[in-house]
Formats: structure tokens, sequence, C-alpha cells
């Protein structure tokens, strides 16, 4: 059963940058998209961005375009998000997620990580 682990959350402050990780563990997975998507305090889950097989579509949501960057590795199993000029209202539980292989449906999710920026 392939899981997903992420890492890299942490305490920041406004405008500093952070890169999370996120890696599959258990059988050899290569899911059509591989995702990250965030949960602030008090709201629902939000998309952040995505990347394809290929990793050469990335697709980022409109309020993180520019700041975000988000890249996956598929010999390594592994994603990543790089978070450059936070900001105090981005602090959230950080999500990865990944598709079937074939799927455009995010069926499995990581235990997310705490991404807190302060003022």
């Amino acid at each position: 059963q392939v899981q997903l682990v992420e890492s890299g959350g942490g305490l920041v402050q406004a405008g500093d940058s952070l890169r999370l990780s996120c890696a599959a563990s258990g059988r050899t997975f290569i899911p059509n998209l591989m995702g990250w998507f965030r949960r602030a305090p008090g709201k629902g889950r939000g998309f952040v961005a995505s990347a394809s097989r290929s990793a050469v579509i990335t697709s980022p949501a409109d309020s993180v375009k520019g700041r975000f960057t988000n890249s996956r590795d598929n010999a390594k199993g592994t994603g990543s998000l790089q978070m450059n000029s936070l900001r105090p209202e981005e602090k959230a539980v950080y999500y990865c997620a990944a598709t079937g292989a074939n799927m455009d449906n995010y069926n499995l999710w990581g235990q997310g990580t705490q991404v807190t920026v302060s003022s």
C-alpha cells in the first residue's frame, strides 16, 4: 500500500521561504497527478498546485503564481513545493495528494504538515 508523507513545515516570518517535500512509500507508484492542497484555520481545503506525470505541466493556483513552484521526481517517488514570499494568511496545514495512474481525482493523501507565517 502506498503512503504519502510530507515534511518541511515550520514557523517562518512573512516574506520568508519554505520548501515542503512529499515522499511516497510502499510499492513503486507514479500517479497521473501529484498535487498540494492547504487548509487554513476555520476554512475548507484549497488547491495550491499540481504537476502532471511528465512534470512538464504545473498548475499553481492564481494566489500563489510567481511565488510557489511545485515539482516531482517520478524516479524517486517524491514531490516538492517551494514557497517564497510567504504571507501570514497562508498559515495552514499543507497536504500532498496523488491520483491513480490514469485518474484525475485525488484519492491518496498525506497526513499534512503545518506551516505558520508570523507577521
